[in-house]
């Protein structure tokens, strides 16, 4: 049984095809069309499944997409009539798309599958986010609980599954929604909604949380069970074409910051009060959850569960015993989740699990390409290159690393969802104190206050942080070791905001941020074999299992997807050195320019 599960149409288009409950492919439509966050249906993204699977468009059984456009539909007409005559503008601007493409969705899938007759289905958005937490997780049952912006109306749910049954027992609806209170502060803060999110997130450890009683006082009521309401006056995003509304500048002591430029203490304090908030009410759901279905376990989706900080948080201190977040959490797991509702629900498929690991596979889900297309690729355009021994790799990429070289990493399948996980990685030396300003500025070209993450490898990790478990997605914030930390001086701790960023805090300074956490993805042998090698032959040589990695991209730019983009992300920045396959390239032997290869593209700023 073939299905193909399909999201679009809001950001982080997808497609995913699952072959009789085994996940075969799934990729986001931003890295083949190198469009960031990508809506528009995912043309490219479907075809690389069908090819991953090796089947024709005929071959497919079900297509399901990943929620009811009309039900959504109806919710933007009812809010309109709301607030009618107050948002005609948006409502004008949003229309025409309605009418001629989202509404539409049995005819764009049969232009993107012409050979497919089948059926296809339409589930409920939080019902996919909920299938893609659940199904792949390593749990036979587990409370659910699904976070983000809005669906069709629902902006939260929790419920449980059991086996290959998933039951939604609450919600909270539109326009009351924790994904939209971050999101607003992200524009409140000057930064891109449904894009920079995380920056919040990075940003709070900077600052104090000076607004925690304004937000829980003014702008929502929230209740001992996690479930609020906010207070529309103070927010636009029902009605007008921005988040927030004068009376916001009013409560918080002036109007939202100019994107791009300074960063003051404002912001900063902004961002951790938001922070805190949210951490509290995931808290708060997270205990009701528990005491409602006395589950041991927790699976969590929707894009809000891509806060790795809240997210540590809930496994450190919260109820349960252990808790799985579903690795591309946002819109773009909403592909996945939908066909593999459609298995177990519409077709009866019958849900098998390892209680070892889980069935993500890693989320190494997306396209490969091997040595021998690289190495047409690298001769087509004249590149220069030493082609390395598999063996070699390991030692040489972790010497370059000792002597201080940043690495761009291009190896095997790439990862589905937000985060690198080692496929198509930029790596460097936690050791160094300037690593973190260098890769930001040189290599990303990034706000400097933006930290990095480490990969440890998976038996080392503990030694390094207060983590007892595997973390293989990146998506858990933890403490760095007491015994790895540097104390800081009394001096030091009088320091502000952005002054943190410069003060030694461990061993590891490159990945460790100012409040002594770090975002930590572990590497598990079996899962990634030469990555966890290649740390491994660093570890050898530094006595440190772990490399600083980032996303292969700059500020703007999806990650890369195939050798091309990895070449050209490579020259468009100042790293030293490309690892793609068995080809090593060094910066210094690189042409200048390139008739055919235009590297010096830039992307919208996020």
């Amino acid at each position: 049984m073939q299905i193909l599960g399909i999201s679009c149409f809001y950001h982080d288009s997808a497609a995913a095809l699952v072959r009789d409950g085994e996940i075969v492919g799934a990729a986001q439509e931003e890295r083949f069309t190198r469009r960031k966050h990508d809506p528009g249906f995912p043309f490219n993204a479907v075809r690389y499944c069908l090819e991953s699977g090796d089947i024709r468009d005929a071959d497919l059984d079900l297509v399901v997409f990943y929620e009811k456009p009309f039900i959504k539909f109806e919710r933007i007409l009812e809010t309109y009539l709301t607030f009618a005559p107050r948002g005609f503008r948006s409502f004008i601007m949003a229309l025409p798309l309605w009418l001629k493409q989202k509404l539409w969705m049995k005819e764009q899938i049969s232009k993107a599958i012409p050979g497919y007759e089948g059926k296809i289905l339409f589930t409920e958005h939080h019902e996919s986010h909920a299938a893609s937490a659940f199904y792949p997780s390593p749990f036979e049952e587990a409370g659910i609980l699904t976070l983000d912006g809005a669906g069709e109306w629902v902006t939260t749910a929790y419920g449980v599954g059991r086996g290959a049954e998933i039951e939604l027992l609450s919600e909270l609806r539109f326009p009351h929604s924790l994904g939209l209170l971050y999101s607003a502060f992200t524009y409140f803060t000057g930064f891109k909604v449904n894009s920079a999110e995380y920056k919040i997130m990075g940003l709070a450890p900077y600052g104090e949380p000076k607004y925690v009683d304004a937000i829980l006082s003014e702008l929502m009521d929230l209740k001992e069970d996690g479930s609020f309401r906010m207070n529309m006056d103070y927010f636009d995003y029902c009605a007008g074409l921005k988040m927030t509304s004068r009376k916001l500048e009013t409560l918080l002591g002036g109007p939202p910051r100019k994107s791009e430029s300074p960063v003051t203490q404002r912001e900063m304090d902004l961002a951790r009060s938001v922070q805190a908030v949210t951490e509290e009410a995931v808290m708060r759901m997270a205990r009701n959850i528990h005491r409602e279905t006395g589950q041991r376990y927790l699976c969590l989706a929707g894009g809000v569960a891509l806060n790795c900080v809240a997210n540590g948080k809930l496994l450190r201190e919260g109820p349960f015993d252990d808790i799985w977040i579903q690795p591309a959490a946002g819109d773009a797991g909403g592909a996945l989740g939908a066909a593999l509702l459609a298995w177990h629900r519409h077709c009866g498929g019958p849900r098998e699990r390892d209680t070892r690991r889980d069935r993500q596979q890693a989320s190494y889900l997306g396209p490969e390409y091997g040595d021998e297309y690289i190495e047409g690729f690298l001769n087509e355009y004249d590149l220069p290159y030493h082609r390395l021994e598999s063996g070699e790799i390991p030692d040489r990429i972790a010497q370059l690393i000792d002597e201080q070289n940043v690495i761009g990493w291009f190896q095997g399948r790439m990862e589905y969802g937000p985060r690198a996980l080692g496929s198509r990685s930029i790596l460097g030396d936690p050791r160094s104190p300037k690593m973190q300003s260098v890769m930001n500025l040189k290599i990303k070209y990034r706000e400097s206050f933006r930290p990095f993450a480490p990969s440890a490898m998976e038996e080392y990790a503990p030694e390094y942080f207060e983590l007892d478990r595997p973390s293989p997605y990146m998506l858990l914030v933890a403490p760095v070791r007491e015994g790895r930390r540097i104390d800081m001086t009394d001096e030091q701790r009088q320091l502000f905001g952005i002054d943190k960023l410069n003060v030694l805090r461990s061993d590891i300074p490159a990945i460790t941020h100012v409040d002594y956490t770090a975002r930590v993805q572990t590497v598990a042998k079996d899962d990634n074999p030469l990555y966890h090698q290649m740390i491994d032959a660093f570890r050898q040589r530094t006595g440190i299992g772990l490399v600083i990695n980032t996303s292969f991209n700059v500020r703007g730019e999806p990650i890369v997807c195939s050798p091309e983009d990895a070449f050209k992300c490579f020259m468009r920045t100042e790293m030293d050195y490309l690892m793609m396959g068995s080809y090593l390239l060094d910066k210094r032997e690189q042409p200048e320019k390139h008739d055919s290869l235009d590297w010096h593209q830039e992307f919208e700023l996020d």
